[in-house]
């Protein structure tokens, strides 16, 4: 009479075993096996049940994934690579500069945000551009300049503030929000601030995440006192920008405060959207927000 064979790991042919997982009833030994509430679980048994398991929300219902900022860390990378481009574009002297500001370059007349449309004449001729180039405003149909404004900037001083700003408020908001809502509320706050610079200031040529970021202390202070948090640290820093804002020569006023109150509107419909149905709240909310910012587009293209 033949003996029975003795069982081996289905992972690992070569190590006998009597132990099965649980659930699928394979054969696992000591290394592939992962304890469960009852006996021993193999590898793709527990990987199947955490596919199934509900994933942990955050206090606003985004996912928990947010804490490893991502985003954030995507968003200053765009804004790095827009720097390295006005060094390709206009060359590494005219995004260095000597203050917090450079001079316009070819960069910000392809990219940046300006309502009406440039020929380039001999007397204005930034770096990269020649004279009778000719650069299509947002009244004459370039509406990406709204977006495309967020992610350049005047000089490597201005991008590195920036940057800076966006690593400190980003990745707590991100943890707090989850992934998607915190982009809707970053891209929103930045469209809200070159959208008012378009509408307030039109003949100036604006660039920056300036919209963005403050919006993101708007919402920062919102999510706070939603938490029911001190807000202590947000308040001081915010009044200084501010300051800043209205003090310091060439600083789009319009996109500052722009971005200012539409991160605080998504911000509050994120924050304070009802549990039960929170979702559909939201998602009303950022694209109410979003509808309104477009329809502000088309009024002053018509105006």
């Amino acid at each position: 009479m033949t003996a029975p064979a003795v069982p081996v790991c289905y992972r690992h042919p070569g190590r006998e075993t009597y132990v099965t997982c649980n659930r699928c009833g394979r054969p696992i030994c000591p290394d592939c096996m992962t304890e469960a509430s009852v006996g021993f679980q193999c590898p793709e048994c527990v990987h199947a049940g955490r596919r199934t398991q509900r994933q942990p929300l955050t206090a606003f219902g985004g996912t928990r994934a947010g804490y490893a900022g991502y985003v954030t860390i995507a968003l200053i990378a765009l804004n790095v690579v827009g720097l390295l481009a006005g060094a390709l574009i206009a060359g590494v002297p005219a995004v260095l500069g000597s203050g917090l500001f450079t001079g316009v370059t070819k960069l910000q007349m392809m990219f940046g945000s300006f309502a009406p449309t440039y020929e380039i004449a001999s007397n204005f001729v930034p770096p990269g551009s020649q004279v009778g180039e000719v650069y299509t405003g947002i009244d004459d149909g370039a509406v990406y300049r709204l977006v495309t404004a967020m992610f350049i900037h005047y000089g490597i001083v201005h991008l590195l503030l920036n940057m800076w700003a966006l690593w400190m408020l980003g990745r707590n908001l991100e943890a707090a929000l989850g992934p998607v809502r915190f982009l809707a509320l970053y891209l929103l706050s930045g469209l809200g601030g070159s959208i008012a610079a378009y509408l307030f200031s039109p003949g100036s040529i604006t660039a920056g995440a300036s919209g963005a970021i403050f919006g993101m202390f708007a919402a920062l202070f919102v999510v706070l006192k939603r938490l029911r948090r001190d807000t202590s640290s947000v308040v001081p820093v915010l009044v200084i920008n501010l300051v800043l804002t209205f003090t310091i020569p060439n600083i789009s006023i319009a996109g500052h405060l722009g971005g200012l109150l539409v991160g605080a509107l998504v911000a509050a419909g994120l924050a304070y959207a009802p549990r039960q149905g929170r979702t559909p709240v939201q998602v009303a909310t950022i694209a109410g927000v979003a509808v309104v910012l477009a329809m502000l587009v088309v009024v002053g293209m018509v105006a």
